[in-house]
């Protein structure tokens, strides 16, 4: 740790405060929002400012969930030497946890001033999603009972990254909600998952001695890969499901050319423990679901 703490004095302070939001996650936030806007857009019902608001509410959510998680697993104890993922900066001794506590309160904070307008415009779903978003973004992995430490953070990143969030995203802008978009809403949830299950594999025996019982820690690494796999293969179907069921928007069958780069985030992570490699895996999933929401929406809207 204290080579850590030595090395932080050669970064620029604006830098470690970007390696705390994690940047190479935020796909999660920003796919969500781009496939929420196109399904608005189709309809007739795109709101530009209520997009652009969505999305930096969005963002400024999941950077403060990532601040929270850093603070908290810090104080679980969560966050030692024998971490394979990248640098928590609270841990490393980079950011005091006083500072994360205040960082976390701060970012929530703006992301309710981000969204004013859109529950102005929205009403009370508005409101319930963007404080349900927060509280849930704090237990993640704060108090006794906290969701990735029983085991259900993969089911919160799937409900309030995929439907919760397309679907909010859909609603302030049309003011109406559809059945499509809370189905379709689950294939960036569905990656976000797999991002999520990456990190749960990598860290598989940390989190075992912190007592994180994640579903990869309950039911084994086999397990965590089987379910990553149904993930990434589970979005890419969903749009072939779609057209099938109703014969509409064939066009977002063009996610189906990711199907050689999913084949291959399974095979790596089912063949490889190397944190650098699965470091690398992570990166790769969060781009695999921007790049899935950039070929889903182009197909939306010409179809």
């Amino acid at each position: 740790m204290r080579t850590l703490r030595e090395s932080a004095t050669s970064l620029p302070r604006w830098r470690v405060w970007i390696l705390a939001a994690r940047p190479k996650t935020l796909a999660a936030s920003v796919a969500p929002v781009l496939m929420g806007s196109t399904m608005a857009w189709t309809d007739g019902g795109f709101h530009l400012p209520s997009a652009l608001l969505a999305l930096v509410g969005a963002l400024l959510i999941q950077i403060g969930t990532n601040f929270a998680n850093d603070y908290a697993d810090f104080l679980k104890g969560a966050d030692t030497a024998m971490r394979k993922g990248p640098l928590r900066v609270t841990a490393a001794g980079w950011v005091t946890p006083e500072a994360m506590r205040r960082a976390t309160a701060l970012t929530f904070a703006l992301a309710v001033v981000a969204g004013l307008y859109l529950i102005w415009r929205g009403g009370w779903p508005v409101l319930a999603i963007g404080l349900l978003s927060i509280l849930f973004g704090i237990l993640y992995t704060s108090g006794r009972y906290a969701l990735a430490y029983i085991g259900l953070g993969e089911l919160f990143v799937l409900i309030f990254f995929g439907p919760v969030a397309v679907g909010g995203t859909y609603y302030v802008q049309t003011l109406s909600i559809t059945k499509e978009v809370l189905v379709m809403g689950l294939a960036p949830g569905l990656i976000a998952t797999g991002i999520l299950l990456v990190n749960n594999v990598r860290d598989l025996e940390e989190d075992r001695h912190a007592g994180k019982r994640t579903p990869v820690v309950r039911f084994g690494r086999a397990f965590g890969v089987g379910l990553y796999a149904c993930c990434l293969l589970g979005a890419l179907a969903l749009p072939v499901l779609w057209f099938w069921a109703t014969w509409r928007h064939g066009g977002a069958m063009a996610v189906l050319a990711l199907l050689p780069a999913t084949v291959r985030a399974v095979r790596t992570l089912a063949e490889h423990t190397e944190a650098a490699v699965l470091n690398a895996l992570l990166a790769g999933t969060g781009r695999l679901l921007l790049v899935y929401s950039v070929l889903f929406s182009i197909g939306w809207v010409l179809t």
